[in-house]
């Protein structure tokens, strides 16, 4: 049986504080919210308290899940279990359209049928003017968790990029908020003002409709990364040149990666090599190739270089794997 090594994943990174931040203005958030729906009765004060309850869950699942991910690699799972953060990203998506979109969808459908007069519509009011800063204290930390990866994109691109889903989580969770409370606020202030009950309604509808669109939008993205995402055409394009730059390697036949976690990149590569070289010049050529390449992309943990043998006979080398691959050491 392989011998069995905990790995340690690469510290930073993971946008642990972004999600800390944000569980915690969720949890406060969601008692002002309950009591609010106590005290006046708004449908969309309702729909608010359940989508800071899911994003309180979601964040939990997400400190979980980059928990788990933590754990070296077994018998079972040889590879590690970098993968477990997507899965737990994936889940939020999940919740997020049930408990969240779908709730707030029945409630505003209840409001319509059912109406009924708003009471101390200044305290829901209040209510949300105090969730709206504590939701952008968090959207502000996951802003600047983000900034140093996200570079000149634009934050669309970098969520739709990036390899990290606790920060794609929380930017769309904290955004999908503040627009939520604002239909919330819009949707309350309107029936207050006018005696219609119709609009908190329509604020509530409003707030499941945009958890709809967030879920779907996330579940997609996670969905991409759970089957495997390759490197980016940045971290390929360095992988090409530093094997371009390694003597003895001629060119790079084939290039295949895949994440295996956000920190944990795997790297297949068909190599041609000097004909005139040894079986042992060889591998000493993929050995110093593999160190070049951590170098030059940190997230390369899992190497494998072959040799593309020509059609000459030649002394074979042997597929050098990562020496650092906990799966491919000798047997205890």
């Amino acid at each position: 049986m392989p011998e069995q090594v905990e790995s340690e994943a690469p510290a930073g990174g993971h946008g642990t504080k972004a999600v800390i931040a944000a569980l915690l203005a969720n949890l406060g958030i969601a008692v002002a919210k309950l009591i609010g729906f106590v005290l006046t009765g708004a449908s969309s004060m309702l729909a608010e308290a359940f989508h800071s309850v899911a994003d309180s869950g979601n964040q939990a699942m997400l400190l979980v899940g980059g928990r788990l991910a933590r754990r070296g690699p077994d018998p079972e799972h040889q590879f590690g279990h970098g993968s477990a953060r997507y899965f737990a990203a994936f889940l939020v998506a999940v919740v997020l359209f049930t408990l969240g979109s779908l709730f707030s969808l029945y409630q505003g459908f209840q409001k319509l049928r059912h109406p009924h007069e708003l009471e101390a519509p200044s305290v829901a009011l209040a209510i949300l003017v105090v969730a709206l800063v504590l939701e952008g204290l968090s959207l502000r930390t996951a802003v600047r968790a983000a900034n140093p990866l996200r570079g000149d994109q634009s934050w669309w691109s970098f969520i739709r990029t990036t390899k990290k889903p606790e920060l794609a989580v929380v930017l769309l969770e904290d955004t999908a908020a503040e627009f939520g409370l604002s239909f919330a606020f819009v949707g309350v202030g309107l029936a207050a003002l006018t005696g219609d009950p119709l609009f908190d309604a329509l604020g509530t509808l409003a707030i499941g409709a945009l958890l709809a669109v967030v879920a779907v939008v996330l579940g997609i993205e996670m969905y991409s990364l759970l089957v495997g995402e390759a490197a980016s055409p940045e971290e390929q394009a360095a992988i090409r040149r530093t094997l371009a730059s390694i003597p003895g390697i001629d060119r790079l036949v084939r290039l295949r990666t895949m994440h295996l976690g956000p920190d944990e990149l795997l790297v297949v590569g068909s190599i041609e090599t000097d004909r005139e070289l040894s079986a042992s010049e060889v591998a000493r050529a993929i050995d110093d190739a593999q160190a070049r390449l951590r170098e030059a992309v940190p997230t390369a943990r899992i190497i494998y270089l072959e040799p593309d043998l020509p059609t000459t006979p030649r002394s074979p080398a042997p597929t050098r794997p990562a020496r650092d691959d906990p799966s491919e050491r000798s047997e205890s």
